[in-house]
């Protein structure tokens, strides 16, 4: 009688952990994305640099406006390798988190506005929404990425505080 119980336990215990995994798997969360998406290699690798990546697989939502690694390697020679070194961490999370709002913002949500969101980081970026939408001086490219806890929008600058 015992072993039916356990084998029955483990039976509902497997199942609930499948059920788990089909929910979690149906769609991917912010850095899932951005590491499939094969145009953000250096951004994942800064988020990984920052210890930032359990922050934005978390339940969120946040709005990430991406930068591609073409607004990476146009950042002047070096900055970027000087980023990334351990005793740049805290400025490295400054500029990151600069490009994370909370919450969920879509391009129709701004459409047609000039917006001063706080970041995450919590300084204000400038959006503007009336030709295409920009962020401070960058360009949305691509719009409305969606990801289990928010949205990617694609820029092709990196934003600096």
């Amino acid at each position: 009688m015992k072993l039916s119980y356990f084998v029955k336990a483990t039976a509902l215990a497997a199942t609930i952990a499948l059920a788990g995994c089909a929910d979690t798997m149906g769609e991917p969360d912010i850095v899932e994305v951005a590491q499939s998406a094969g145009t953000f290699e250096t951004l994942v690798a800064a988020v990984s640099a920052a210890d930032l990546v359990g922050t934005l697989q978390s339940e969120g939502p946040f709005t990430v406006f991406a930068p591609t690694d073409a607004a990476f390697a146009a950042l002047p020679e070096g900055t970027l390798d000087t980023l990334l070194l351990p005793e740049n961490k805290d400025q490295l999370t400054a500029i990151l988190t600069y490009h994370v709002l909370p919450g969920k913002v879509m391009a129709a949500d701004i459409a047609g506005q000039r917006l001063s969101p706080t970041t995450v980081n919590g300084k204000a970026v400038h959006v503007d929404g009336r030709s295409g939408v920009r962020v401070n001086k960058a360009n949305v490219i691509q719009a409305d990425i969606p990801a289990s806890n928010g949205v990617i929008h694609v820029i092709d600058r990196v934003l600096l505080p």
